[in-house]
């Protein structure tokens, strides 16, 4: 099954020059030591189907708590060859979340991301039921478990390529998200699959379809000009079907593609999306 030849173009970018590729071992470990060296911790929350892994500082309190959804991760050996484990090369949502400069924040990583071995893990959630119902099902469960822990009223949700989709999909079931922002989001499944000539996910679900639940919730999608992954007018298309008047819009950064460089430019970056947030809020009663 051909899905994702972009995946493999993805992963050369990232492991060229190196003769082997990290296990998936070797990936948790670095993910683990990323958060430990800002005094994060890993935990496995329990959300059926599945385990989910999370990261969150030891001691995080706050009225809005920022969730941060992990790609699409490492899951195609090859053009043709799903991958048997999805643990990301490089955990960019994780990266994110890291480089949030102020705010209570946490990490989730996708179904059997960091823990493959669960019975619950078939390739097919990591290529063609991706965006699957049960998928977003568990990741809402998680959600409400980090929610809980922080004591936060209100949720931001931050979705990192193929995090982009689950963040709508899940804003557009919830009423407590005050704001979701993608960066190189994949918005639209059946758009994307539909520009690479690829196979479309049949078993997954689009948050294209959801526009009118999400018609009020404001939205700041970032676009990489220099994507080959997700391209930039693929956002520009999502957002251009809502009605005029959706609190949506879309930052395009002509010198960004699908990796480079969102990790580095982040805390600016949240600061801009910040401000702009606050600007078009209305003033409360």
């Amino acid at each position: 099954m051909r899905l994702v030849r972009l995946a493999s173009a993805a992963l050369l970018t990232l492991v060229v020059g190196c003769a082997t590729l990290p296990t998936p071992e070797q990936r948790a470990h670095t993910a683990d030591k990323l958060a430990a060296e800002r005094g994060w911790a890993a935990q496995n929350l329990e959300a059926a189907p599945f385990q989910l892994r999370a990261y969150l500082p030891k001691a995080a309190t706050g009225d809005t708590l920022v969730i941060y959804l992990e790609g699409d991760g490492f899951a195609w050996l090859t053009s043709t060859r799903p991958s048997t484990d999805p643990t990301p090369l490089t955990p960019v949502a994780l990266q994110l979340a890291l480089a949030q400069p102020s705010g209570a924040a946490a990490y989730l990583a996708r179904p059997c991301q960091f823990i493959a071995t669960q019975p619950a893990c078939s390739r097919d959630y990591w290529t063609d039921a991706r965006f699957a119902p049960e998928v977003v099902d568990s990741l809402a469960q998680a959600v409400d478990q980090l929610k809980a822990r922080v004591g936060a009223r209100q949720l931001i949700l931050v979705g990192y390529s193929g995090g982009g989709a689950l963040a709508l999909l899940l804003a557009a079931r919830r009423d407590d998200v005050a704001r979701v922002v993608t960066v190189a989001g994949n918005l639209d499944p059946q758009a994307w699959t539909t520009y690479h000539r690829l196979q479309p996910l049949k078993r997954s679900l689009n948050p294209a379809d959801q526009r009118p639940a999400l018609a009020s919730t404001r939205q700041q999608h970032l676009a990489g000009g220099r994507d080959r992954i997700v391209p930039a007018a693929l956002a520009s298309a999502f957002n251009n079907a809502y009605p005029p008047g959706t609190p949506s819009r879309v930052y395009l950064l002509p010198e960004h593609d699908h990796a480079c460089c969102w990790a580095r430019d982040w805390p600016s970056l949240w600061l801009k999306l910040q401000q702009d947030a606050q600007a078009n809020t209305p003033d409360q009663p």
